[in-house]
């Protein structure tokens, strides 16, 4: 009989905008999403990962998770960037296009052909955009620092929650934060 997959908990990070979710086992974490409600967000990472949400009191990987996410918005990405993250519910392609946007360092950014040509995979910047869009762990995994070749905005959030424009302003507040301003002329190959 297989063994049931460690169940996640999940806590809540006030942002400027609204909650930021954040979903953790003991060992890595599973999802982090702006602007979704608690129970859309906790309803997806089960149904993504197949785990249950636990009630028992925090895992020290969920504790620390909302302190990165908390220090990320204070100006500091190191403690995110350092945090165990599980894709294993991701297919290898997402795999593939998320573990490429995971090195693209605070105050950088660039275009979903790059991300593209930085897997190997020239030509699939639409592709690309198609598994950025489907990021469940957010910020941890910078996809907002992903901007159309032109050096403008391109998109954010995959309109799972709130407007498309809610998701922009808040692309906007990220890279702001970051130093980006937009068209940005620098875009990292």
């Amino acid at each position: 009989m297989p063994a049931t997959p460690d169940p996640f908990q999940v806590a809540a990070v006030d942002a400027p905008w609204g909650p930021i979710h954040v979903a953790a086992t003991r060992r890595a974490v599973v999802g982090i999403a702006v602007l979704s409600p608690r129970e859309p967000f906790t309803d997806d990472v089960a149904r993504r990962t197949g785990r249950d949400l636990s009630s028992s009191l925090g895992s020290s990987v969920l504790e620390a998770a909302v302190g990165a996410v908390r220090a990320f918005l204070d100006g500091d990405p190191s403690e995110l960037e350092a945090l165990p993250l599980d894709l294993a519910d991701r297919g290898p392609w997402d795999q593939d296009v998320l573990g490429g946007v995971r090195t693209i360092r605070w105050g950088e950014v660039t275009s979903y052909g790059r991300v593209a040509r930085m897997i190997g995979r020239h030509g699939a910047a639409r592709a690309v955009g198609g598994a950025v869009g489907r990021n469940p762990i957010g910020l941890a995994i910078p996809c907002h620092r992903v901007i159309a070749g032109d050096g403008t905005i391109g998109g954010y959030g995959g309109d799972w929650f709130g407007s498309r424009d809610q998701l922009l302003e808040i692309k906007r507040e990220l890279l702001a934060r970051e130093g980006v301003t937009l068209p940005a002329r620098a875009i990292r190959d």
